[in-house]
């Protein structure tokens, strides 16, 4: 970190109200790849920024302490506990911060509804909070025993519905495509053989036992793990949409940052990416260019961005997070990708 950024940090602590040089780690929250985001963003005073996931708030913190005093951030999140917990410790900044309970994937509705405008920059960050991890009790993590629910909400199916009650054949296509799980299948035939399964232990163990311990450094429960928590959350449709929300919202030569910790978020964030970003869409086969198309966006990070080791070391729960930016162009400038 340069030493003019270290002082705005600190400046911006005092003068406006934030405890210490981070208040983040207080929340036990810790948040990836902080530093490079807001730079990325370019985040300014009197700049206007969304957080389409807030969490446990660490990179609304560290936007609200770029953009303050006269800047606006609008922030996300489906978690009613996630956002009980920000609007207690950002109380202070309600004529800067606007909190909303629902998803990034209609961040667009929300936005127009309270006269938001258009923004400046646009943060999602895809991961799972260290809150939801270790003390939401809804059995995201097999490291504890909680009830199989896995809902970022209070809607729709829990988990343990699925497990228990989805065909075999479903059950281990689930687990395949959302949990990329080579061995979906023995999985699958040992949950239906062993329902009910109603407890994150439970269905841990389970995997552990059919699976046994494997050489890679990650629990064989892993994979199954995901596979269920984005079936029930609808993760990907989520995301599909709210990039195009995202981008749609953003001001010209505004920036959407994406953090994403798997091969499928990161599959479709670079998809959505190439595409916004080309200049020809004709078919390969043709010589000639015809379709006048123009790109909407310009892609910022053509090499993705990863934590440092330092970070990794500090924080294990960042050595998979992958960071892209794009930049939307204004609709009469053609940018050549």
């Amino acid at each position: 970190m340069t030493t003019l950024t270290s002082t705005l940090l600190v400046h911006s602590t005092t003068m406006y109200g934030f405890t210490g040089p981070s208040a983040s780690s207080s929340y036990g929250h810790i948040p990836v790849l902080v530093k490079q985001v807001v730079e990325g963003l370019r985040v300014k005073h009197g700049g206007a920024y969304i957080d389409g996931t807030l969490g446990g708030g660490g990179h609304t913190e560290q936007i609200l302490r770029h953009c303050l005093p006269s800047g606006k951030v609008l922030a996300f999140d489906v978690d009613l506990t996630a956002i009980k917990a920000a609007r207690d410790r950002f109380k202070q900044f309600t004529t800067n911060l606007s909190i909303i309970h629902g998803s990034y994937s209609k961040m667009g509705d929300h936005a127009h509804s309270i006269n938001f405008g258009s923004a400046d920059g646009i943060l999602l960050d895809l991961g799972l909070s260290s809150i939801q991890l270790n003390s939401s009790g809804k059995g995201f993590s097999f490291l504890r025993n909680e009830p199989l629910d896995m809902r970022f909400d209070t809607t729709g199916p829990k988990a343990s519905e699925l497990v228990n009650h989805m065909p075999e054949k479903e059950l281990a296509h689930l687990i395949y495509s959302y949990g990329e799980e080579r061995k979906s299948r023995a999985i699958a035939r040992a949950i239906v053989n062993n329902r009910p399964i109603n407890s994150s232990s439970q269905l841990a163990n389970l995997i552990l036992r059919i699976l046994g311990r494997s050489r890679e450094s990650i629990h064989p429960a892993t994979r199954t793990f995901q596979a269920l928590r984005i079936a029930v959350n609808h993760e990907l449709d989520n995301l599909r949409q709210g990039l195009d929300q995202a981008i749609s919202l953003l001001a010209p030569f505004g920036r959407l940052a994406v953090i994403s910790y798997h091969s499928l978020e990161d599959r479709i964030v670079k998809t959505v990416f190439r595409e916004g970003s080309r200049v020809c869409i004709c078919p390969p086969d043709l010589y000639l260019c015809v379709c006048k198309h123009k790109p909407s966006i310009q892609v910022i990070t053509r090499k993705v961005i990863k934590p440092a080791l330092e970070e990794v070391l500090s924080n294990p729960r960042s050595r998979s997070a992958k960071l892209r930016i794009i930049q939307k162009l204004p609709k009469e400038i053609t940018h050549k990708s």
